[in-house]
């Protein structure tokens, strides 16, 4: 069930298009502003305090669910079409209508690279526009993680750092340039992008079971991306620095997905690794840019220690790179 609890605003720590930071009695909160408006100092808010109380991997930050000191509070949506539907957070978001096709989605198939982690989104990304700083990327977000685009940091660095130039929210996500229904709707909000990447957004969830995992949902992106006719590439989820056995090496959940998915996807891996045996896969070697100066971290962990998680990922944006030409 879930906890709440009243306190007093008492520090703006940082504003953003759609998400404050605040302080409420010396603790650490985030309001998402689409959703309830924004919050000042002084300003009594009621909190969702469920998540830390349970230790949950969400920074310590409480999520503010109020402000009592509104009787009230409107702001019109982009249309008639909810997300978050039937709950009291019910929000009117609209959808987007298809972009005008670039010449090259008659040409070839564009890439779409699916990702199991947000972590692996940026270092995709990041090695994407190293590779082919001209082309254009677009981010679907699915809502197998976080539901609300604003809540990550990371997303705002990409936009900071120019290496998506279009994000998109499909399902129950929020807060996109784009709003879509379903992952195959997102894929064709994206025709006028070059190569997409699709992953959640922060707050994967695992049971430890064989597919109780939020990562599954690849398996459905691939496909859906061979459906709208793209071009499925894997970032493959490997490490050496996860203490958990399932994870280490090439992880259960990126084996578990190639073995139940209906699509041939190409799997990139560095150049020099030792091959994957997938059946019904295309592993493809690449050669994989210096990611010293990335700036990302992936639980915690950076590119020196844990350089094989980034080199995968990063081989997935080189060769989505590759194949444009």
């Amino acid at each position: 069930m879930p906890s709440y609890r009243t306190g007093t605003v008492t520090t703006i720590l940082s504003e953003r298009h759609g998400m404050q930071r605040v302080e409420v009695d010396g603790e650490q909160a985030y309001v998402l502003t689409q959703l309830i408006g924004p919050v000042g100092v002084g300003d009594r808010v009621v909190m969702n305090t469920t998540a830390v109380e349970l230790g949950l991997g969400t920074g310590g930050w409480h999520v503010v669910h109020w402000n009592l000191e509104r009787d009230a509070w409107s702001a019109r949506g982009a249309g008639h079409e909810m997300k978050l539907r039937y709950t009291s957070l019910q929000v009117d978001t609209g959808m987007a209508t298809a972009p005008v096709a670039g010449d090259w989605r008659a040409e070839a198939d564009p890439p779409a690279i699916a990702c199991f982690l947000h972590s692996q989104v940026a270092v995709a990304a990041a090695a994407f526009k190293y590779m082919a700083p001209q082309r254009s990327l677009g981010y679907v977000m699915t809502d197998a993680g976080a539901l609300a685009l604003a809540f990550s940091d990371l997303v705002a660095d990409m936009r900071d750092a120019g290496t998506i130039d279009v994000t998109v929210t499909a399902g129950q996500a929020f807060g996109g340039d784009r709003e879509a229904v379903n992952v195959h709707h997102a894929l064709q909000l994206c025709d006028d992008q070059h190569a997409v990447v699709v992953g959640m957004g922060p707050g994967s969830l695992g049971t430890g079971t064989e597919y109780g995992f939020s990562g599954m949902e690849v398996a459905a992106v691939l496909e859906a991306a061979e459906a709208m006719s793209y071009r499925p590439v894997v970032a493959l989820r490997v490490s050496d620095a996860d203490p958990r056995a399932r994870h280490q090496g090439i992880s259960h959940h990126a084996r578990t997905v190639l073995d139940v998915t209906t699509a041939q996807a190409v799997v990139p891996i560095p150049r020099g690794e030792q091959r994957p045996h997938l059946p019904g896969h295309e592993v493809v070697e690449v050669d994989v840019p210096d990611l010293a100066d990335l700036g990302v971290t992936s639980m915690g962990r950076s590119v020196s220690q844990d350089p094989r998680f980034f080199a995968y990922a990063a081989a997935a944006g080189v060769y989505a790179a590759s194949v444009l030409g």
